[in-house]
């Protein structure tokens, strides 16, 4: 499409904005875009008369390209919209649709122009296919920074997770403890360390207990993961202790050949005892005195 057209269309666009805003906000509003509470309708209807603007200065700009220079300030703020729908909750379909329920306003208002305004002269129907494409194009792009913005909050989500499921815990004077829950992969494994090796320093601990009672299993790539734990406590100048290890995973990690090379018991109990009695402490049964015996 030639540059004198696409200038024709920005300026039948400019003159049929208020009609356009109006029928693309109630479009927005059938499709639930307010139903979630997430957004005003004021705030909304900023938003399209915003994007609107830049879109008719990038029209009468561009050759309809939707990657051009012209187009620069219409996908920054579509990417603005995109991350922040993103961070709140807003689904693809709700993102995508505020570009797309545009184009029926948009080609109501050529449609109008063709037939009845003398500025539609110069306009036919397949005029309006390069808009079609243009829309679509900056849909696409939409959707891939929504996608984009989503995956970004996942794995900061994540993170957050791991660092919150692994705990390291203060036993006694010396002694920290790290509890695993769930599944110990290479990503975890890398916040478990942080956390253990920091929690070292700042402690001055001599033994570190890592009990896996709430790890389902136990294979190959999880053992490494826990033998890279342990040599990196021990490079820290703390011992390690393995607990929680069930007899079906005893079963497991005999069957793969996996030696942990690091001592182990059963429960977390059993590993205190014993870094107590590294440190020269013993646990003792305190006895009754006569008085609380005759209570």
């Amino acid at each position: 499409m030639a540059g004198k057209t696409f200038e024709n269309i920005a300026r039948i666009v400019a003159a049929h904005q208020g009609k356009i805003l109006e029928e693309w906000l109630d479009l927005l509003s059938k499709a639930g875009a307010l139903e979630s509470g997430r957004i005003k309708e004021a705030e909304l209807k900023t938003q399209c008369r915003a994007f609107l603007d830049l879109l008719i200065n990038g029209i009468a700009q561009s050759n309809g390209d939707a990657s051009s220079s012209a187009f620069d300030r219409v996908r920054d703020m579509l990417s603005d919209i995109s991350r922040t729908r993103a961070i709140q909750g807003f689904t693809p379909t709700e993102t995508a649709s505020f570009i797309f329920s545009l184009k029926q306003p948009l080609f109501n208002a050529l449609k109008r122009a063709t037939t009845a305004d003398k500025s539609g002269a110069d306009l036919n129907a397949e005029d309006s296919w390069p808009v079609t494409l243009l829309l679509d194009r900056l849909g696409l792009y939409t959707m891939e920074v929504f996608q984009k913005a989503r995956e970004e909050v996942i794995v900061r989500q994540s993170r957050e997770i791991a660092e919150l499921s692994t705990p390291v815990v203060k036993l006694w004077d010396g002694i920290l403890a790290l509890p695993l829950i769930g599944t110990v992969d290479s990503e975890r494994t890398q916040v478990v360390m942080e956390n253990l090796l920091q929690a070292i320093v700042d402690q001055a601990a001599e033994i570190a207990i890592v009990d896996i009672t709430g790890v389902p299993t136990v294979d190959t790539l999880t053992a490494q993961h826990l033998i890279k734990t342990v040599a990196a406590a021990r490079l820290m100048g703390a011992d390690c202790i393995i607990s929680g290890i069930r007899p079906q995973i005893a079963q497991t990690m005999v069957h793969l050949g996996v030696e942990l090379n690091v001592t182990t018991k059963a429960t977390l109990a059993d590993a205190l005892q014993l870094a107590l009695s590294r440190l020269g402490k013993n646990i003792i049964q305190a006895r009754p005195d006569s008085q609380a015996a005759r209570r």
